[in-house]
C-alpha cells in the first residue's frame, strides 16, 4: 500500500528535534510520497535540503502562501519566478487567500494569488490552493482564469458540498486531512457524495493533527486516521482509499 500525503510542511521549525524519526515513522506507515508546500523565501533553503536528505520521497512545490503576502510581494513573486527558471518544481503552492489574520491585504493577495495561477500555467504546473475564509473571494479570481490549464488542489477544504462542488468544477482535487475526523469539522457529513477521484490526502502537518491528536502537533504518519475515517465515510477498505487517493494524486502532479 502506497499512501500519499499531498500536503506537509516537513521543514517546520516543529520537527527540529526529530525530523529524521518522524519521516521514518511516516515511511515505516506506507506514507513515501510526501508533497511540499513553499511559504516564501526563508523557507526554501530548507526545503531543497529536505529533497536532498529524501530524494526518492520528496517532491517540491514553490509559491508565496497569502499569509506571506507584504509589502514586499513582488520582491518574493520574483523569487519564485527565479527558482521555477532555476528547476524542476511539481505545483504552484501553496497559494491563495487567507482573511483570518489579515483583511487590509486582500487586494495584494488576489493580485499574487492571479500571478501565481497564471505562472502555473506558464509552467503547466497544478496550484496548491490556500483557502481561509475567502471561499467568494478565491471563486472570484478562479473564475477569471478558468480554462484548460488551470487545475490542482483545494488544500485543506472545509467547505459546504456546494462549494466542493464548485471547485471541482475548476478542475480541483479535494484535500482532505485532519478535520474530517474533527466532530465539528461537518465536511464528513457529505464527502460520501463526492466521488473519491476528486480526492486526495493531506495533513498539513504540524498543523491540524486528526483525532485522536487533535490539538498536538501534526505529522505524516499520522494520516492513518485520515485513511481510517475515509474509509468508513465511503465504506471501502483503506487500501482501495489509498489507491485511488495516490493516483489522483499522480494525475495532478505529473509524476
Amino acid at each position: 500500500m502506497t499512501i500519499t500525503d499531498t500536503h506537509t510542511h516537513l521543514y517546520s521549525d516543529a520537527f527540529n528535534e526529530d525530523r529524521k524519526e518522524m519521516i521514518q515513522r511516516a515511511l515505516n506507515a506506507n506514507v513515501s510520497r510526501f508533497f511540499i508546500p513553499a511559504i516564501d523565501s526563508s523557507h526554501t533553503k530548507s526545503m531543497l535540503q529536505l529533497e536532498t536528505d529524501y530524494p526518492d520521497h520528496i517532491f517540491l512545490m514553490m509559491g508565496l502562501h497569502p499569509t506571506s503576502v507584504k509589502d514586499n510581494y513582488k520582491e518574493e513573486l520574483q523569487h519564485v519566478e527565479d527558482m521555477l527558471a532555476k528547476r524542476q518544481f511539481y505545483a504552484i503552492g501553496e497559494i491563495g487567500i487567507d482573511l483570518y489574520w489579515d483583511t487590509s491585504t486582500l487586494d495584494i493577495q488576489k493580485k499574487a494569488f492571479k500571478h501565481q495561477i497564471q505562472l502555473a500555467k506558464r509552467y503547466e504546473l497544478p496550484i496548491v490552493i490556500h483557502c481561509r475564509e475567502a471561499f467568494d473571494e478565491i471563486f472570484d479570481v478562479l473564475e477569471t482564469e478558468k480554462d484548460d490549464k488551470l487545475f490542482g488542489i483545494f488544500h485543506c477544504f472545509t467547505g459546504t458540498l456546494e462549494q466542493a462542488d464548485k471547485a471541482i468544477s475548476y478542475n480541483m482535487k479535494l484535500g482532505i486531512g485532519g478535520v474530517v475526523t474533527f466532530k465539528n469539522g461537518k465536511i464528513d457529513q457529505f464527502l460520501n457524495q463526492i466521488d473519491l477521484k476528486h480526492i486526495v490526502l493531506e495533513t498539513d502537518s504540524p498543523y491540524l493533527a486528526p483525532k485522536p491528536y487533535r490539538g498536538k502537533r501534526n505529522e505524516s504518519s499520522y494520516i492513518i486516521k485520515v485513511l481510517e475515517k475515509l474509509s468508513e465515510i465511503y465504506q471501502v477498505s483503506e487500501e482501495k482509499i489509498a489507491e485511488i487517493t495516490t493516483q489522483n494524486s499522480k494525475e495532478i502532479f505529473n509524476i
